[in-house]
């Protein structure tokens, strides 16, 4: 009996000195935790190159958003619809009754809407450093005919002859619409920075391409918010009564009635229980 006592103390000395050992962790967690800076961002943000193409100009008017090919995916949960409407007056319409009742002739569905919001990145924090072994080299039209190992090849034997003001070159890469090229002396990139421009045999052509220096950024920090989709509506608590395209029509019968605040509907997909769809908009559609 006494045997079995001890066993047991034994037990829960070891279970004590373990728990004590793991409070310990998570209070100095905890200080951890409100010791770090609030700015760290809480999801990857897609990296853009940013190029500065040599020159800048006064009185011109900076457009609204600098990334035109912005493409932010959102996913959704099984048992739920994205409707789209013409109007976002519609939408907003729909949102004020926050449940709805869908008349499916022998009984009624009740579902929850809500508006979509989206991460955007509001700021961008970006530091550049030139880099004065590499230039960038622009200029490339649009039907120029050469695949991508060609492109770099040609550029890379022409801009390596010492008679043209080149030198050896080290690295070379493509980017979208420009080329960088990386030399073993500083010299050559300076050299050709300063000439500026040149006519490069491009297949069955002469090309004037221009060349800069390179300049690389990195992200430093970024400010994102959520922010709401106009004309967007999310649908939710969809049950799994009818197949994908019959809750598709009784859902668009119901948003485009204006007796349910509804109106024309745009765009209209359902993701059934148990599955994930995935919505993409790219910067036009936020």
């Amino acid at each position: 009996m006494s045997v079995t006592i001890n066993t047991t103390l034994c037990t829960l000395q070891e279970e004590q000195v373990r728990l004590k050992m793991r409070l310990q962790e998570l209070q100095q967690l905890k200080r951890e935790l409100r010791n770090s800076p609030k700015d760290k961002i809480p999801f990857p943000v897609p990296e853009f190159p940013l190029v500065f193409r040599g020159h800048t100009k006064q009185g011109r008017p900076v457009p609204k958003s600098l990334v035109s090919n912005l493409r932010i995916c959102c996913p959704l949960p099984g048992g739920s619809a994205l409707v789209i409407f013409d109007d976002p007056k519609v939408a907003d319409q729909v949102l004020q009754q926050k449940e709805h009742k869908i008349d499916m002739e022998e009984c009624w569905l009740r579902v929850q809407v809500q508006p979509l919001e989206l991460p955007m990145v509001t700021t961008i924090q970006v530091s550049s450093q030139r880099n004065d072994q590499r230039v960038l080299v622009s200029g490339f039209p649009a039907e120029l005919r050469l695949s991508e190992e060609e492109l770099l090849d040609k550029l890379e034997i022409f801009f390596g002859k010492a008679r043209n003001g080149g030198g050896d070159v080290e690295t070379r890469e493509l980017l979208q619409g420009s080329v960088v090229l990386g030399f073993a002396k500083e010299e050559v990139a300076q050299n050709l920075c300063r000439i500026g421009q040149f006519r490069v045999p491009l297949g069955r052509q002469e090309v004037p391409l221009r060349v800069f220096p390179y300049v690389s950024g990195e992200i430093q920090k970024a400010e994102i918010r959520s922010q709401t989709v106009l004309r967007s509506v999310l649908v939710l608590n969809i049950p799994d009564v009818l197949d994908g395209p019959e809750m598709h029509d009784i859902l668009e019968i119901h948003f485009q009635k204006p007796t349910r605040g509804g109106g024309e509907v745009e765009a209209l997909a359902v993701v059934p229980p148990g599955k994930q769809g995935l919505a993409v908009f790219t910067s036009e559609s936020v």
